[in-house]
């Protein structure tokens, strides 16, 4: 065992893991779409790591803005005004294309989403919160209870008044559901949320937060016209509505946030992740104009030590400029009918794939044992054999670095990825596969 690896584990503390079971990788290089561990070995970065290295590694512009603005201002208190605030503000703003809009700025997902939460609450006056099951929206306690899925667990028993509710996944709807097409799957679950926003009183409920597309709990895609049938129950309700774009905003699906390819306005957007791609710690909440004209004469209640910090804010500028400069909007149209293509044909040919759903450069596939009866090759918040951890070491022996959730396997790769390096990674996820395959039989 490597000095670095003996050291991490007698004093690191290692994320969502028994740390008796856990063996990290000592990286020693990044660079682009690829990184190495100690013995030189290169990997494909299949996942942009969390999901948020969207410029890959060692971009040189990003680096050098933080560089300059840590020669310049390192730290001052969000209470000043300073030019990469403005700057970074600004062009948050101008990118979501919300006229009148303002910015609170984070240091992470989780916080964004604590903070909307508390907006919601200030703005409405009301304290029910609704966001799905199968979604994450980070594990502090308040973005925690917003989680629908398993790691919710440790947060409870938590605060009243987080609600959840079933948002559209057809692949796994009630055995009753046949649905003929996208309309039929977004009228029931449509009505399901109206329901849910009666039962509960629609005069106590703030917000219904929504990840636009959900992440890594399966990237379910909403059907046509769903999101468009969440802002008019929340308008005739009178309830926020909250996308959080965590993972899927800045390009990851192909527009810079992902509700912008629907008809949609939401009245608060969380972010994080491809801000900065991971190369400084940056969140933040787009407030909408309504929300933020509530605060010009009522206190917000809202304040963080690390609130726009300038190296953060100097990253984001960089980033912003860097998805202009490198047209990355086209790249992922392009790479995003590859992937969908690679995708399709993996599906046709191996046993072990149910479904697979992509939008952009973002996407997930669900392992089954058979592909009838659609029974996952481990059952939910069940895997006591480790089978996905292995299979996942699989790909990582063959230089296919990603991870997994529940039964499903991420492809998220880097969005400057090139139709050659696309399809050769994805050769080797095919390649394993065939032993996946071979598990199911």
């Amino acid at each position: 065992m490597s000095e670095i690896k003996e050291m991490s584990l007698k004093y690191n503390l290692h994320s969502w893991s028994a740390q008796k079971a856990i063996n990290p990788m000592v990286v020693t290089k990044a660079e682009g779409i690829y990184f190495w561990d100690e013995d030189g070995k290169q990997y494909y970065d299949m996942s942009s790591q969390l999901v948020n290295s969207n410029l890959g590694h060692g971009n040189k512009a990003i680096v050098a803005a933080i560089k300059e603005q840590a020669e310049k201002i390192p730290f001052i208190g969000p209470g000043y005004a300073l030019d990469v605030r403005s700057e970074a503000a600004k062009a948050v703003v101008e990118a979501s294309g919300l006229e009148g809009a303002k910015v609170f700025f984070t240091n992470a997902g989780a916080e964004s989403n604590e903070n909307a939460i508390k907006f919601a609450k200030q703005y409405t006056g009301k304290w029910k919160i609704f966001s799905m099951y199968r979604c994450y929206h980070g594990s502090s306690a308040g973005a925690g209870m917003l989680t629908g899925e398993p790691r919710k667990f440790v947060n409870e028993p938590g605060v009243p008044g987080f609600i959840k509710y079933d948002g559209p996944y057809a692949y796994r709807a009630p055995k009753a559901c046949k649905f003929e097409n996208e309309e039929e799957i977004t009228e029931f679950y449509l009505e399901l949320l109206e329901n849910q926003i009666k039962y509960e009183g629609p005069h106590q409920i703030a917000a219904i937060f929504t990840e636009t597309v959900v992440g890594s709990n399966g990237v379910l895609v909403p059907p046509k016209g769903y999101l468009e049938g969440i802002r008019k129950l929340c308008d005739r309700y009178n309830i926020l509505m909250v996308c959080d774009e965590v993972m899927a905003g800045w390009y990851r699906t192909g527009s810079c946030f992902a509700w912008q390819q629907f008809n949609i306005e939401p009245d608060l957007v969380t972010f994080a992740k491809g801000i900065t791609c991971g190369y400084i710690p940056l969140g933040g909440v787009i407030v909408s104009k309504k929300v933020a004209e509530y605060f010009d004469n009522n206190k917000m209640l809202c304040g963080l030590t690390y609130s726009a910090h300038p190296m953060g804010c100097a990253a984001a500028v960089a980033t912003l400029k860097e998805y202009k400069r490198l047209n990355i909007e086209a790249n992922v149209a392009a790479q995003g009918k590859i992937l969908h293509e690679t995708l399709s044909d993996i599906q046709s040919k191996h046993a072990c794939v149910g479904e697979f759903r992509q939008i952009g450069l973002f996407s997930a596939f669900e392992l089954v044992k058979d592909k009838e009866t659609k029974e996952p090759i481990v059952q939910f918040n069940s895997d006591p054999e480790g089978l996905m951890n292995k299979i996942i070491g699989m790909l990582r022996v063959e230089g296919f670095s990603t991870y997994s959730h529940e039964n499903m396997i991420i492809v998220a790769p880097p969005l400057i990825i090139t139709e050659t390096e696309l399809r050769t990674a994805m050769n080797i996820l095919d390649k394993v596969l065939d032993s996946v395959d071979n598990m199911v039989k």
